[in-house]
């Protein structure tokens, strides 16, 4: 009897289980009707207004709003960056003056590199002088105190300088004709800029011409100096000579090698 109870309750169980299913799955496809009903209605208020005119503005309006980002940034970076920047002038007088101001630059470089030739060239020439006037005075200071080898040797010494001397002074010389070419040359193209209108060009070329000339002529002095004291050396030398024959017997001046009498 029980047993038969438990029955009636499990089947009693199982019918409202299932009745609840149903109402359940019931509701379910209503929503989902709904939810139907309502994406079919989006769709067609979406199909009415694309066909109106309102929406083909609309449709448009991005890429006007597009095309006008871009002007509008195109425009701003012209405004960042101002045209100072002109059309060449390609008349006759522009092409002169431009061709001067290269004349110039050339003539400019020309002047520099044959200046740095001509002091580098005349510095060496004056430091052989020195060497040249501290060897005499040695020999002068040594005069009747050398043995006869000692005194070849120290004079082979001063023939070897006078003949580094004479090179240097050859090649100050050389240098120099460079040097008073490029003076002439950027003379002419300082004109030749001014008369086309570069004054720029034609006064950097003469403010380069006088520092030139000025370095030229430090250096010259120099050498000039140097110059001067070799001759008071020379003249104080052969006094020196003389005095040492005088002191002497005539017949020991066999002894005096033939080098001391010489006048260079």
């Amino acid at each position: 009897m029980q047993a038969f109870r438990n029955c009636g309750l499990c089947a009693s169980g199982s019918l409202l289980k299932g009745r609840t299913d149903f109402l359940v799955a019931r509701r379910n496809m209503a929503v989902l009707r709904r939810s139907a009903a309502c994406v079919q209605l989006l769709k067609d208020k979406v199909n009415v207004l694309c066909s109106s005119p309102v929406h083909q503005r609309l449709l448009r309006l991005p890429e006007v709003t597009r095309s006008n980002a871009v002007a509008f940034s195109v425009g701003s970076s012209l405004c960042a960056v101002p045209f100072t920047q002109q059309v060449e002038n390609l008349s006759h007088e522009s092409l002169i003056r431009r061709a001067s101001c290269l004349v110039t630059d050339s003539a400019n470089t020309y002047l520099s590199q044959t200046t740095l030739a001509l002091v580098d060239a005349l510095t060496q020439y004056a430091k052989a002088l020195h060497t040249l006037i501290a060897l005499q005075k040695r020999y002068i200071t040594s005069i009747g105190k050398l043995t006869p080898a000692e005194e070849d040797n120290i004079w082979q010494v001063i023939i070897g300088q006078r003949v580094e001397v004479s090179d240097r002074l050859e090649e100050c010389k050389r240098f120099e004709s460079n040097w008073i070419n490029a003076i002439h040359i950027c003379e002419l193209s300082a004109e030749a800029a001014y008369n086309s209108g570069a004054e720029h060009a034609c006064t950097a070329t003469k403010t380069n011409l006088q520092v030139a000339q000025s370095k030229v002529e430090e250096i010259r002095k120099i050498s000039k100096e140097a110059e001067k004291k070799l001759a008071e050396t020379k003249a104080e030398e052969i006094q020196r000579m003389a005095e040492y024959a005088s002191s002497i017997d005539i017949n020991d001046l066999e002894d005096i090698p033939e080098a001391y009498l010489r006048e260079d």
